[in-house]
């Protein structure tokens, strides 16, 4: 069962570099901030903002400049080093790069905390390792070299660390930095698995703002005048996630939860299908910057429907009627459209770069 007591708070914490004989050079002021067992935490702000220096000092790294940071209720200044490598695991931005050394040895570096001086692993440690790198789907990588395998599988074997490590708070700073797609979700979905099945505090910064609000439980929002905290959702509804884009042309789409960009409408547009093509020929033409309406009175509309070959769009205004097989196919010509011919009444003639043009009641050329 998961306990509600915090596992981590800082009480008016500033943090920055020290100097010597001097006060030292502050990031950020008045960070108070708090998350329990079992939490995925994400860490999202503009580059620049203190977001590195802010992790490496709650995770014991780096002092602060002011006030307080506290693990399990003790000022975390108070732990030894050891102690704390007990307690709290770090994984850095940078790619690691190491030759001559395999994943196994990698992972088992995570166990050095709990060791002896010289590091020998007994029979509970080689069966955390072993557990770690299954736990992160590398049994079949385990006697490669670090140098042998992906940036994907790198990052997963550095997180399998962090798990032979065993600490109670996870620190990742950009964890899925420099990966593709795929293994972005991978690698959030391991650390969401590791905060869930395992009552670990995960907290990690990322840039990808919709990984971070369909996957943490927490947002740690830092903004040029304080940080902000809660649900993903209470965030949304509260309207802060706009304040990243102040001054942008960006912002967030609260029904539709994800991040837009500011376009001119240039028409308003009817649209017609199931529910699997409506939505995403409404992102094509939403893209495009048309608005798409219900209204009857509307001109211009598009029909989506199946036949025996496949999907057809439809497009109608006033007595032109065109059909396309594709929505690449509907946006080139909406594009073409814009530009040649925004009354509508037939065209003849190729659009800039070479876009072909139309003729009513005509299907787009294959």
């Amino acid at each position: 069962m998961r306990t509600l007591e915090y596992i981590i708070y800082t009480t008016n914490l500033e943090i920055g570099y020290s100097e010597s004989g001097k006060h030292g050079k502050s990031v950020y002021r008045n960070i108070n901030v708090k998350a329990r067992a079992g939490d995925l935490i994400a860490l999202i702000g503009p580059n620049g903002i203190g977001k590195s220096t802010f992790l490496r000092t709650i995770a014991g790294l780096q002092k602060a400049l002011e006030g307080n940071v506290f693990f399990h209720s003790r000022e975390i200044n108070d732990y030894t080093r050891h102690e704390l490598a007990k307690q709290v695991s770090f994984v850095s931005t940078e790619v690691v790069r190491v030759n001559n050394m395999k994943v196994y040895d990698l992972v088992a570096l995570g166990r050095f905390p709990h060791t002896n001086w010289l590091g020998n692993l007994k029979g509970h440690d080689k069966k955390l390792v072993e557990k770690a790198i299954e736990g992160v789907g590398l049994n079949d990588l385990a006697d490669k070299y670090i140098n042998e395998i992906s940036d994907g599988e790198r990052q997963r074997a550095m997180i399998a660390r962090t798990l032979a490590q065993d600490t109670d708070m996870v620190v990742l700073d950009e964890p899925t930095a420099f990966l593709d797609i795929s293994n972005k979700h991978e690698i959030i979905h391991l650390l969401n698995s590791l905060s869930k099945n395992r009552n670990k505090t995960v907290i990690f910064t990322t840039h990808d703002l919709n990984i971070a609000i369909h996957e943490a439980d927490l947002i740690w929002l830092m903004l040029p005048r304080e940080i902000s905290e809660g649900a993903p959702e209470d965030l949304v509804l509260k309207g802060i996630l706009n304040e990243i884009f102040e001054n942008s042309g960006i912002y967030f789409d609260i029904d539709k939860g994800d991040f837009k960009k500011r376009k001119e409408i240039v028409e308003k547009i009817r649209l017609e299908g199931k529910s699997t093509e409506y939505v995403w020929t409404k992102k094509a033409l939403e893209r495009l910057g048309y608005a798409v309406v219900t209204d009857q009175n509307i001109s211009s509309s598009i029909k989506v429907e199946k036949n025996n070959s496949g999907l057809i769009w439809t497009y109608q205004k006033n007595e032109t009627e065109q059909q396309f097989k594709s929505i690449y196919e509907l946006s080139l010509f909406l594009k073409s459209d814009l530009i040649l011919c925004p009354t509508l009444k037939g065209y003849d003639k190729p659009a800039r770069g070479g876009a072909p043009g139309h003729k009513s009641k005509n299907q787009f050329p294959p």
